[in-house]
């Protein structure tokens, strides 16, 4: 068995992971949101995701009232935020570089290679890159990152920290990918099972990757409730979010009793009770209860599992 990584180390594969995962699953929400945008409340549907993310304030700030130019730079290529896909992916990079002797040289390359064609890029709140071309590009290019990682990356405790750091990092933006839909653009009386309604979770569908798995499951029908339970609740599809708890656990107790790391258990408890309660409820239920206040729900439980995580591997609450 290898030794114990430090504790900077397993955060640091963690969160590349973690940023990784975050800036493909923001271009999924641009996306997502731009296909929305071209019904009659085009402008308010960005200002939903300022809010989804807990931005408002900060966007404010910069730029006062949100425009669609505006909130689309600051959620791809402004370097002032935090959270941009720009700086999502230099944070993965940084921690990729205090990695080297970690993960491969092939790993490595192609990440610094997405930095630099991000930093290429020149634009601004009035000069913006196609949407649909730069988020095709970004998702390509984190799913090769996936596959590269996938390949290359060896199968001691920083693998399982590496994919606790995805699945849990992809489990929140998959409720937050339905929360966008299904609450903040929630359509009027007259939309509900309108050719617009349809074609809205069918893209929704798309962008999550999930359109011809969604397809096996329910040949035929394509509503609301199923696409939410889909996406919430199926154990097979890896975008779900109790296919992620589900991982994000397996990979926890593979640390706690392989590699002999007991202080995850209270982690570990938190996830397995998470996913106890997604294995038991059903859509129907989540929907009559607010699938909004279940999804507010769901993401507390995870930060409150993030901080667990860095309580007992990484030596603060990250």
């Amino acid at each position: 068995m290898s030794q114990p990584l430090l504790a900077r180390y397993a955060s640091c594969i963690f969160w590349m992971a973690r940023y990784m995962e975050r800036a493909e699953n923001l271009a999924r929400l641009i996306e997502v949101n731009e296909v929305f945008a071209r019904d009659r409340r085009g402008a308010h549907n960005w200002e939903a995701i300022l809010r989804l993310n807990a931005d408002w304030e900060r966007f404010e700030k910069r730029y006062g009232a949100p425009s669609e130019e505006t909130v689309q730079y600051f959620y791809m290529l402004d370097p002032g935020h935090s959270g941009s896909i720009l700086s999502t992916v230099t944070m993965a990079r940084e921690n990729a570089r205090t990695l080297r002797p970690f993960i491969s040289t092939e790993m490595w390359t192609h990440l610094n290679e997405m930095y630099n064609r991000l930093r290429a890029i020149e634009s601004g709140p009035d000069r913006l890159p196609n949407i649909a071309d730069f988020c095709t590009k970004l998702k390509y290019g984190a799913q090769a990152h996936s596959g590269i990682t996938e390949g290359t990356f060896y199968r001691d405790q920083g693998w399982r920290f590496y994919r606790l750091g995805k699945y849990l990092e992809r489990a929140d933006q998959t409720t937050r990918l339905i929360d966008v839909k299904y609450h903040a653009l929630l359509p009027s009386p007259e939309d509900v099972g309108s050719p617009l309604d349809e074609s809205q979770w069918n893209a929704l569908l798309r962008s999550a990757a999930g359109y011809h798995a969604y397809r096996r499951v329910h040949p035929r029908d394509l509503t609301p409730a199923k696409v939410a339970g889909f996406m919430l609740l199926n154990a097979q599809f890896p975008r779900s979010v109790r296919y992620c708890v589900g991982e994000c656990a397996r990979n926890l107790s593979e640390l706690i009793q392989l590699f002999e790391l007991p202080r995850g258990v209270e982690a570990r408890d938190l996830l397995d009770a998470l996913l106890k309660r997604l294995e038991e409820t059903d859509i129907e239920r989540i929907i009559a209860e607010g699938l909004h206040e279940h999804m507010d729900a769901v993401q507390l439980e995870l930060i409150e599992v993030a901080r667990a995580l860095g309580r007992a591997y990484f030596g603060s609450e990250e």
